[in-house]
């Protein structure tokens, strides 16, 4: 596939059929993932990789609040029913102490990094952009999303997560299917043109 029609083609699914996913196509998503950019080659990112029902249904048991429960919508949830139908789950984490440390030693200490922005999430968040291309290019789906931020804690000591380790989202993976329940956003919102968000040579 061009790369042209991998950026074209890309999109968030929601739902996916029971086809398992060859776990040579993961490999190879996480090893493009290792391909990204990091700010002085530091490579502050890990990816847990959720690849058996088992271990799925351990992370939507951590990371999906409780019934009853402030965060829970206690009402019937189409995006969750599809989105737990990815037989895979790939967490990007993040983490800010290899940033610190890498710019510390000797050829980045003259540098005197304040840190305009947390490169390690950016970084991070790249990196889980080649896992997305990578999905589209071996003809399967995927959808980025985030877990919310009061089941970290649960996220963490289901699978032993260092502390120092942030999961910037998740990312499914699996055969692609017509998404169920409400379309998402991109089909409810038009996408701004090219001369609406590029400012050429001045704003």
């Amino acid at each position: 596939m061009e790369f042209r029609d991998v950026v074209r083609r890309r999109r968030m699914i929601r739902s996916y059929d029971d086809r398992p996913v060859d776990p040579a196509i993961v490999d190879r998503m996480l090893e493009h993932a290792t391909r990204a950019p990091s700010a002085g080659f530091s490579q502050g990112w890990a990816f847990l990789r959720l690849d058996t029902p088992e271990a799925v249904e351990r992370f939507w048991s951590a990371t999906t609040p409780r019934p009853g429960t402030h965060a829970a919508e206690d009402r019937a949830n189409p995006w969750l029913d599809g989105m737990r139908t990815a037989p895979v789950v790939i967490v990007p984490l993040s983490n800010k102490g290899v940033y610190l440390d890498r710019y510390a030693e000797q050829d980045k200490a003259a540098s005197d990094q304040q840190w305009p922005v947390p490169y390690w999430h950016i970084d991070t968040g790249m990196a889980a952009l080649l896992v997305l291309q990578t999905a589209v290019d071996e003809g399967l789906g995927a959808c980025f999303f985030g877990i919310p931020g009061q089941q970290h804690d649960a996220f963490r000591a289901e699978f032993g997560v260092p502390d120092d380790f942030l999961p910037i989202g998740a990312i499914t993976v699996g055969h692609r299917q017509p998404d169920t329940g409400a379309p998402g956003s991109a089909v409810r919102r038009v996408r701004k043109p090219v001369e609406e968000v590029v400012h050429r040579n001045g704003w």
